[in-house]
């Protein structure tokens, strides 16, 4: 069934169940969420987060070419400013995959998309996968935190295979590409299995620092449109 969505380009990832904050000033996504927001209170305020695969954020048709899997968004906690702007939260809900994109027009200044929203499936033998992936991001916290970079502490993270394996994916540091791959897995244990050897791979590299470069390892930043 397809699903007709709102687009928001980022050059940042939103993962089912997770939060992202998210300042709102340009005209065309300040049109965006005042349209959500005018909706009945028992419809969805959805949208589409979707990833830049070449171009930036800011700026019409900045956003030369997307990734195919984005993450549906729901507003939460919306405030808006005197001048229009707006600061909100968006909680994670279902994948989805992106098979035809609309482009602005007079209506509608934003990007829309027909999308297929995507099962979230478990795979094969998903607990021993989330088992061994808890251990290893609990070696990846600890040494963070042992060279004074917080990080999340693994008893605060499920348990569960399908949301673990979301958690970890949005609490590593990663390049947008490895994100992207996490985000697009085909199930829980596909999911699991790379964060697991993006993990490995990540662990060594801590291991092998002495220091760290300049600036904070682990940010929960304001996303600007």
């Amino acid at each position: 069934m397809s699903h007709r969505l709102p687009l928001f380009p980022l050059g940042s990832l939103l993962f089912p169940g997770l939060t992202m904050p998210l300042h709102v000033f340009e005209d065309r996504y300040r049109r965006l969420v005042t349209e959500l927001m005018a909706l009945p209170t028992d419809t969805p305020r959805q949208f589409g987060i979707v990833g830049i695969q070449l171009g930036h954020e800011v700026g019409e048709l900045s956003a030369r070419q997307l990734y195919e899997v984005g993450c549906v968004a729901e507003l939460r906690d919306v405030h808006e400013h005197d001048d229009g702007r707006f600061d909100l939260v968006a909680v994670g809900g279902s994948r989805f995959r992106v098979d035809r994109v609309i482009d602005p027009d007079d209506e509608h200044p934003y990007l829309r998309a027909e999308t297929t929203f995507l099962p979230d499936e478990l795979g094969p033998d998903p607990d021993s996968r989330a088992e061994r992936v808890g251990r290893l991001f609990g070696v990846y916290c600890d040494r963070l935190n042992g060279i004074g970079v917080p990080a999340e502490p693994p008893d605060e993270f499920p348990t569960d295979p399908l949301p673990l394996s979301y958690a970890v994916s949005a609490a590593m540091v990663l390049d947008q590409r490895d994100r992207q791959e996490l985000l697009a897995a085909e199930h829980a244990a596909a999911r699991l299995d790379l964060a697991g050897a993006l993990l490995r791979r990540e662990n060594r590299i801590l291991a092998e620092l002495a220091t760290l470069p300049g600036g904070q390892f682990l940010r929960r930043e304001v996303n600007p449109n």
